[in-house]
Parts: C-alpha cells; structure tokens; sequence
C-alpha cells in the first residue's frame, strides 16, 4: 500500500503557511509599510539558524544524553537482575575453587567502604589475574543442572534490546550459554579425561573473567546510585570469607 503524500501534516504545513501570508497582508492592509514587514521578516528568518544551531548541537545532545542514561539504567536493572538469578551464585562457586583467589581478596577492600580508588585498582589488577580453576574439582552435573533451569530466564535476557549497549555483558551471557551447552551434551561427567576437564576449565575461566569485570562494575554503579543495594553486594563478597547477610 503506497504512503499518501498529502497526510496531515503536510496540510498542516499548508494551513500555517496561508495563516502566516494573510496575517503579513493583514498588517499590510492597516499599517501600509512594506517596509517594516520584510525589515521584521528578514530578522525573524535569520534567527531561525539560531534556532536550528540550539534545538540540533543542544537540545539533541542534551536529550541524547538522558536517553542514554535511561537505557543504562535499564541495562543495570538486567544486570541486577542476572547476578540474583544466576550471577552470584557462579561467583560464589568459581571462587571457591580458584587456586588463585587469594590475589582477588587483596585488592577487594573487605570493610565495605570502597572508594573509587579500589575500583579502579581492582580493574587494573583484574587483567593481570591468573585464574587457575580445576573443572575436576567442581560438581558438574550441579552445575549443568542450575545452568539448564536458569536457560529460559537467559534466554529473556539475551532478548532484551538494551543490552546492544553492553557488548562485554552480552559476551557474559554467550560464554555462560556455551557452558550449559557443553555440559549439556555430556551425559557422564565420572570418567572425563584430563583435556576434556582442560577445556571445561577454559570455557569456566571465560565465564569467571567476565562475571568479575561485570561485577565490579555493577558494584561501582550501586555504591554511586543505590547505597542500600551496594550494601548487599557488600555482605555477600564471595570473596570476603566473614561476610554474612545478616547485620550485625
């Protein structure tokens, strides 16, 4: 079906325009001076580039930016999401069986009161971490099993547009979706020869890299935004071997 040309705002346009004719012969017709019509006319159309300048290098900016800070929030609001579901507790595991967690403990400040420095320093050190992680030391079939009931709430997650402005989360989720999948398909994991277990553990380190990197962050952005939610994150640190939920 062919677009009409004539819709109503071009109508609109036409009426606008015809209302804005009559009205200068209007003035016109009462004042007789031509001359103060086209001196006003001329002014008024040379601050219309004045106007396209403030509403196009401004107002667009200004409304591209709080368009970008809604779609962030959003996109923190999955990523919330992701760590009550699934995030926390394969931080939570990973931890627990990497051989070189102690070098993580040392640059997280455990009493809570991370100042932008630690974040800053804990990213920095991130990239030099060395994870040794054994997949042979892991229960793989629970894992496999939490892994495949959280699919569909993955799935939804995957789905969700915003997440186009988080490529390194998006990465996050692929990697944990290829996990389910290898553990998925291995039916027996009692008799699993070492480079099978090698290559388990690649796909976890993967995994883990990402899940640090994205909680770090998402702990910053709560500790700036959200003070009580950052407090949760604090008294259930998986790397912090006193924390606990309960306030004391």
């Amino acid at each position: 079906m062919k677009k009409k040309f004539f819709d109503w705002r071009v109508a609109f346009g036409i009426i606008l325009v015809l209302l804005s004719i009559a009205f200068y012969f209007l003035h016109y017709l009462i004042f007789h001076n031509p001359h103060h019509i086209f001196l006003y006319l001329i002014g008024d159309i040379a601050f219309v580039f004045i106007q396209v300048l403030l509403v196009t290098l401004v107002l667009e900016r200004f409304w591209q930016y709080n368009e970008a800070k809604e779609r962030m929030e959003k996109l923190y609001m999955l990523i919330g999401a992701f760590f009550s579901e699934v995030g926390h507790k394969l931080l939570d595991l990973y931890s627990r069986v990497d051989l070189n967690a102690g070098e993580v403990i040392k640059d997280v400040a455990l009493d809570g009161l991370w100042s932008d420095d630690d974040f800053k320093k804990f990213q920095k050190n991130l990239h030099r971490h060395k994870f040794l992680i054994d997949a042979s030391k892991i229960n793989l079939e629970e894992l496999r099993n939490f892994l495949i009931e959280k699919r569909d709430f993955l799935l939804r997650l995957i789905e969700n547009p915003n997440l186009l402005e988080h490529e390194k989360f998006t990465n996050l989720l692929l990697a944990v979706f290829h996990l389910t999948e290898e553990l998925q398909y291995r039916k027996d994991f009692r008799n699993l020869p070492e480079a099978d277990y090698e290559h388990i553990s690649k796909d976890i380190i993967r995994i883990y890299n990402l899940l640090l990197e994205a909680w770090i962050k998402y702990a910053e952005h709560l500790k700036e935004n959200y003070p009580y939610l950052f407090s949760l994150v604090i008294r259930i640190n998986p790397f912090n071997p006193k924390a606990t939920v309960v306030i004391k």
